[in-house]
């Protein structure tokens, strides 16, 4: 079941085929499917994190059998006689334009909505000996259009600057593949519904810290400490780092026994995981009992999970399940601090039919993120907080919601007609947790509250094809639409259609 770990966790399947394969790292079990296992993101063709991939084997591959793909090799450059010292170069170029007529349920201040997105991001990877390797990835992002909103950031205009640059120390310990990573870096060791690496925008969530990693035959530990790097000012070289903004902790896995279900091999993997968050500004702000007051403050959020999720013969499952504690603490500091008592629960569960034509998998969704109440002012604080930017494909691609006070449940649909065109359909229905709470995006925190009724607040179907039509690229359409509840309408909610298209270049 080629693909199955991308169904499983709600990936973007527009990540471009290569005639070369870069080899998903020496980690056993860990590198199962697309690698992501292991703790670095997807790996297959292009993967999502550059220097995760391992290009080595190229070399390996007699010169008569290898692709005839001119960017090859650029991927293991040889600086020495002996090939101890090498280099492997990326690159991309993203054009990618979205529409809007409501973005935000009506709320951005703009209608039809036009942004056009271009990026180019360019990385060198060198490889000095067995045990160090150091790389570097720069970021130009330019953004345009007609009624446009949110370009104020930093995350879509981005001058020249370094998005990722690292220095990894690794080799074996304890019997381990360890290494240590420090540096700015993409982080993708957590549950898609909690966080991602932010690319639906031009410029990707990076973090300033290290990390130290242990993967043994069967058992694997990521350990982190980590500052948000601050997009803001936008000028070249002038990304610095947000110690306002901080993620830290541990995740473990362990690879279950392998087995067969219904003559298909299988692989289940259990997770055990702390990631602690401190932020403020808007992502911490609490309602008040005025409609469309938020109160400032600061937070501290200890999120303890675990996570059972692989393939059970053709059954990909991937079940999670969270609790949040942690405090809230006013800017007022006339008034209490509040203790953090949330909680998650997720679930997918698909199974596909790879004999069949197009190979169909087809399944279902369920989350639960808990809600708070703003009739609480001084008791625990309910609502469970996502500050990282969840996957997008996960459960909205138009970000008019987010994984807050919300439960979501719908089908899903993953075809794939041949080995370059792929498409899937998503149909989530969404209610608020708690009534006595609002509904949120991300940072933001709408102020239709007292004037809805009901829990239920709409349906976002979600529509992905994405054609890779030569090596190296890709041609990607998204469509989705917001159907908001009559209660939602009512409120002042607007429904609307979201059109995104995407030309990506990639190697």
């Amino acid at each position: 079941m080629k693909g199955w770990l991308c169904a499983l966790s709600a990936l973007p399947v527009f990540l471009a085929l290569l005639a070369a394969q870069a080899a998903a790292g020496p980690y056993g079990v860990f590198s199962t499917g697309d690698g992501a296992a292991a703790g670095f993101g997807t790996v297959g063709g292009v993967g999502q994190v550059s220097w995760a991939q391992d290009w080595s084997t190229i070399t390996t591959i007699p010169g008569q059998k290898r692709p005839r793909d001119w960017f090859s090799r650029l991927k293991h450059v040889s600086l020495t006689d002996k090939g101890d010292i090498w280099i492997s170069f990326f690159g991309e170029e993203r054009l990618r334009y979205i529409f809007e007529n409501q973005p935000l349920m009506g709320t951005a201040g703009k209608t039809d909505a036009s942004r056009l997105l271009l990026r180019s991001q360019y990385g060198a990877d060198l490889h000095i000996g067995k045990h160090v390797r150091v790389y570097a990835e720069l970021l130009q992002a330019l953004a345009g259009g007609s009624n446009y909103y949110g370009y104020q950031t930093g995350i879509q205009r981005e001058r020249l600057d370094l998005q990722q640059g690292i220095l990894e120390i690794h080799g074996t310990v304890l019997g381990a593949k360890a290494g240590v990573i420090g540096g700015r870096q993409v982080f993708l060791d957590a549950p898609v519904s909690m966080q991602s690496a932010r690319d639906l925008t031009n410029a990707q969530q990076t973090w300033d810290g290290v990390r130290g990693y242990a993967i043994w035959k069967r058992t694997r530990l990521d350990l982190f400490d980590f500052a948000q790097t601050n997009k803001l000012p936008v000028g070249i070289f002038s990304d610095g780092t947000n110690y306002a903004a901080r993620m830290f902790g541990g995740y473990s896995s362990t690879a279950l026994p392998g087995f067969r279900l219904w003559g298909k091999p299988g692989q289940l993997f259990a997770d055990l995981f702390y990631i602690g968050y401190l932020f403020s500004g808007s992502l911490a702000a609490q309602p008040l009992l005025a409609q469309g007051r938020t109160q400032a403050g600061s937070t501290r959020r200890d999120n303890v999970g675990a996570r059972l999720w692989g393939k059970a013969g053709p059954i990909a499952i991937n079940l999670t399940g969270v609790f949040q504690g942690g405090q809230y603490r006013p800017v007022d500091r006339t008034l209490p601090n509040r203790a953090v008592r949330a909680y998650a629960v997720n679930a997918a569960v698909l199974y596909a039919a790879s004999a069949r034509a197009w190979k169909p998998s087809l399944g279902v969704q369920a989350d639960l993120f808990s809600g708070g109440s703003y009739r609480s002012q001084g008791e625990a604080v309910g609502t469970f907080a996502t500050p990282c930017f969840p996957l997008p494909y996960y459960n909205d691609v138009t970000l008019s919601l987010t994984s807050q006070n919300l439960v979501g449940v719908g089908p899903l649909l993953d075809l794939a007609p041949s080995s370059t065109f792929h498409i899937k359909l998503h149909l989530p229905f969404f209610w608020r947790e708690s009534t006595n709470d609002a509904v949120y995006a991300v940072g933001k925190t709408y102020s239709w509250r007292d004037r809805l009724s009901g829990g239920y607040i709409g349906t976002i179907p979600q529509a992905q094809a994405a054609w890779n039509f030569a090596p190296h690229w890709t041609w990607t359409q998204d469509f989705a639409g917001f159907s908001a509840s009559h209660a939602m309408l009512r409120a002042g909610a607007r429904s609307g259609v979201f059109i995104m298209q995407t030309m990506m270049l990639k190697f």
